[in-house]
């Protein structure tokens, strides 16, 4: 169990690394918390509307807890057609992964939830990538897989490093958004709520 300072003022609903190194860009000072949130899709759920919840209910869990401090929740989703990618787990569903995208456009929506207290306060955002993977044969998909496993990564491809290479082009407002904390819209979100950014 982490032992959090009750008087942080800045709290990342996240035990995400990847979060935890693009909030640090900022050069604020923040505690890092895991919350307890089960982080599976609902029946029927589109994957934007599943990344928005997870968003929420991290955020929430960090409000409840510490309800005079500012809490950032952010989740993120792949969505190929329509239908959800989750973390891939092992070197055979990441292989799987790849071998589906291929050649094929796919969304990642990043979901932003900054809160402090009771809901009314809240801000949220939605920030949507569209990545296109290049078409890769098997020999590219497993000299990927044996340098940068990307286990822990929707759709396998950890694009802050070797994984860039193996997209043809990404769209979308905020770079930081696909790695999964969008500074940009997070930088604003800050200063509407009176943190001094930067």
């Amino acid at each position: 169990m982490q032992i959090i300072d009750t008087d942080v003022k800045l709290i990342l609903a996240s035990g995400s690394p990847y979060r935890r190194e693009l909030l640090g860009r900022l050069g604020l000072a923040f505690q890092a918390w895991s919350p307890e949130v089960d982080e599976r899709a609902l029946p029927r759920e589109q994957p934007s509307a599943t990344a928005a919840r997870l968003a929420r209910a991290k955020a929430r869990a960090g409000a409840e807890r510490w309800p005079q401090a500012l809490i950032i929740g952010s989740d993120q989703v792949a969505d190929v057609d329509g239908a959800a990618m989750s973390k891939p787990g092992t070197l055979a569903n990441a292989r799987d992964q790849l071998r589906r995208l291929s050649g094929r456009t796919v969304l990642f929506h990043t979901a932003l939830c900054v809160a402090r207290g009771e809901p009314a306060r809240w801000q949220e955002r939605m920030i949507s990538t569209e990545v296109e993977f290049r078409r890769l044969d098997d020999g590219e998909i497993d000299r990927y897989l044996a340098r940068e496993p990307a286990l822990d990564c929707a759709g396998s491809a950890k694009v802050e490093g070797l994984g860039i290479s193996l997209l043809a082009r990404l769209g979308g407002d905020d770079p930081t958004a696909l790695v999964g904390l969008p500074l940009i819209a997070l930088s604003a979100m800050l200063r509407a709520e009176g943190v001094p950014v930067p």
